[in-house]
């Protein structure tokens, strides 16, 4: 392994007050630095608080101000005279492995590493692990000693602090409700820096910032059942957003606030991606990186794909065997893999699962279940629920679903960030593993990068999607622009199962254009893609409409922002094979117009064809040419419009 020299500074005079040590921690390739500091005082010259900056090579400026570490556990303080020990040597990690979703499939985690050691008042020792990557750096704390008692971290003391001379682009953590939290609030869209969430339950992870040297994306990653989900608080006075537990509220109460665990003990890691463009942000995988390798040796069994759903245009529709069989015959005659079967589906009677199940086989598609998680920490009443709680109980139904030949199971409802759900999550994943079915999480907590240990977690919610076009009248008015945040957001951090590419008007008619739907699933990015609308509404688009939609892939080798400005318009491309795919939307009342070269294409000829929004509302155009790497695309989007380029790339 190799072994790089850190920049470190480290200032003496014991007598001055306010005299820092300092570590500096560069990336392989200098492009970001992250800065520890021991902030000294007069009371102790030896002990202090700890301080960290992030910076971006080039610029004068921090683009992550001086910050405070540390944490309180119930038996020690961390947060205040603590002592240098060792500064570890720093490592280079620089290893490949593969994904089975996500957007690019073979990924290089690349980063310098080093531990530095601290030890408290009382001899306690913390360690802080540092991680330097060219798309954003990555911190986490680390309890070294060995301890059977069960300790509990009081209070966490990390924050981030920004320049106010930038916009804030955050989601408000949902107020706890019957069905909340669940990430599904709006995002907010340019706030001011330092601007208070609307509720007393903070900011959601993750959050976009950008400051004059910077685009920023914190987040956290490596969430196991040691600890709970975080978020940031309400108040972030000067631009200070500070680290916050979950409401003692959710999850109907059950469960502790605080994590606990026994020693040794690992935090998440506290994550910033950061770079000059927000292409770093939009293709980076560092989330990923911070996750344990995978924990299936086999995953043959994990196959990602496109998915008919009944429950969007018809709610009643998961009772009935005859109007599943509809949805399942959608799926074969347009080359879907699979057809979920959505709430109250054990309503039927009890020989209609497997019946189905034999009779998706029969044409190609396998289903999928819907399942409530609770339970206790929900009072949701959709069923079935209390089949995947008890551990026991969970294995006797997976094992039911194996033998049938279901293919995996879409479980809703958690409600929570508390320690004791997110260990649920994890007992559903690897009971799952067992009996090889494939899992989607909704009414859940955002993706900290779960799918690179578990490959069979397909895709999460945590968004305010479509079914919103049945839920909130404000939905078609919002959701062109928000749709363009959560690509440079929710999405940046793991897959997103948004229901997209709906063209019928549910409750609430639609804002967004036919070419706006049809670019979604370019935009968005799930390892299940369920298609929400009616078949009728699919098999009346234009035969090239169709074609895309049947050839649409879920898996991607590649993935890239080609322009872009969240809350106005995206355009992205990704690359499965030898095929590309590029998909604009507008978020914008006026038209936008947007040019680029595609200059990201392989020396080959490619056939391409364009599917654009017509003047006349609900129509779309279709058109064929060839192109090559020297070739541009020039876009005139309608307000709230969408368009898809499918470039397949010549043998000769």
């Amino acid at each position: 392994m190799k072994t790089i020299m850190a920049t470190a500074v480290i200032m003496l005079g014991c007598n001055a007050m306010n005299t820092p040590v300092q570590w500096t921690l560069d990336s392989p390739n200098r492009t970001l630095s992250i800065t520890v500091m021991l902030q000294r005082t007069q009371d102790d010259p030896a002990a202090g608080r700890l301080t960290y900056s992030v910076s971006l090579a080039g610029e004068s400026r921090p683009a992550i101000l001086p910050s405070p570490l540390g944490l309180r556990r119930d038996d020690q303080d961390f947060s205040h005279g603590l002592v240098f020990v060792r500064a570890g040597e720093v490592q280079t990690i620089d290893q490949s492995y593969a994904m089975v979703t996500g957007k690019q499939r073979t990924l290089r985690d690349h980063c310098c590493e080093q531990t530095l050691t601290f030890r408290n008042a009382q001899g306690g020792r913390l360690e802080l692990v540092l991680r330097a990557y060219d798309d954003g750096v990555a911190f986490r704390y680390r309890f070294p000693e060995t301890q059977s008692a069960q300790r509990t971290i009081t209070a966490e003391l990390t924050g981030f602090k920004l320049p106010l001379d930038g916009a804030a682009f955050t989601q408000p953590y949902d107020q706890v409700s019957t069905y909340a939290p669940a990430y599904e609030a709006y995002y907010g869209n340019a706030l001011p820096i330092g601007a208070p969430a609307p509720y007393d339950m903070g900011w959601c992870f993750p959050a976009l910032f950008q400051v004059p040297s910077a685009w920023l994306l914190i987040t956290e990653a490596g969430l196991d059942g040691t600890y709970c989900g975080c978020r940031l608080e309400q108040n972030a006075e000067g631009g200070l957003y500070r680290l916050r537990f979950p409401d003692a509220r959710e999850g109907n109460g059950t469960g502790e606030a605080t994590p606990r665990s026994t020693l040794p003990w690992s935090t998440p890691w506290r994550v910033i991606i950061a770079g000059k463009q927000l292409s770093s942000i939009v293709e980076s995988n560092l989330v990923s990186h911070l996750n344990p390798p995978s924990a299936l040796t086999d995953v043959d069994w994990i196959k990602p794909g496109r998915v008919a759903w009944s429950w969007w245009s018809d709610q009643a529709s998961p009772k009935s065997p005859q109007a599943q069989r509809a949805f399942i015959d959608l799926a074969g005659r347009m080359s879907w893999e699979y057809c979920l079967i959505d709430a109250n589906w054990n309503e039927m009677p009890a020989d209609a699962i497997p019946t189905l199940v034999e009779y998706g086989a029969a044409k190609g598609v396998g289903l999928l279940l819907w399942y409530n998680s609770g339970g206790p920490h929900n009072s949701v009443t959709e069923a079935p629920r209390d089949r995947l709680h008890e551990r026991g109980i969970r294995r006797k139904e997976m094992q039911w679903l194996a033998k049938i030949g279901v293919k995996g199971v879409k479980v809703d409802f958690f409600q929570s960030d508390k320690q004791n759900v997110i260990q649920h999550y994890l007992d559903i994943l690897n009971d799952a593993a067992d009996f090889h079915l494939m899992v989607n999480f909704h009414g859940c907590t955002v993706p900290r990068g779960w799918q690179r240990t578990f490959p069979h977690l397909i895709s999460m919610e945590a968004v305010r999607g479509s079914e919103n076009y049945l839920a909130d009248p404000a939905f078609p008015s919002k959701a062109p622009w928000h749709n363009t945040i959560l690509a440079f957001t929710r999405n940046v951090v793991g897959s997103m199962d948004f229901t997209p590419v709906a063209f019928s008007d549910a409750r609430y008619a639609h804002s967004t254009t036919y070419g706006h739907e049809l670019a979604l699933p370019v935009i968005f990015e799930s390892g299940w893609l369920h298609f929400a609308d009616k078949p009728a509404a699919y098999f009346a688009l234009p035969d090239a409409a169709q074609d895309y939609l049947r050839r649409i892939p879920v898996v991607w080798d590649e993935t890239r922002l080609l322009a872009g400005e969240p809350g106005k318009f995206v355009l992205l491309a990704r690359r499965h094979g030898d095929e590309w795919y590029v998909g604009a939307i507008n978020g914008q009342t006026t038209a936008q117009t947007v040019e680029c070269a595609l200059s990201l294409l392989a020396e080959a000829r490619y056939e391409a064809v364009e599917i654009r929004d017509a003047e006349q509302t609900g129509k779309l155009t279709v058109g064929a040419r060839r192109i090559d790497k020297n070739s541009t695309i020039r876009i005139t989007l309608q307000p709230f419009g969408g368009y898809v380029l499918l470039a397949k790339r010549l043998k000769n």
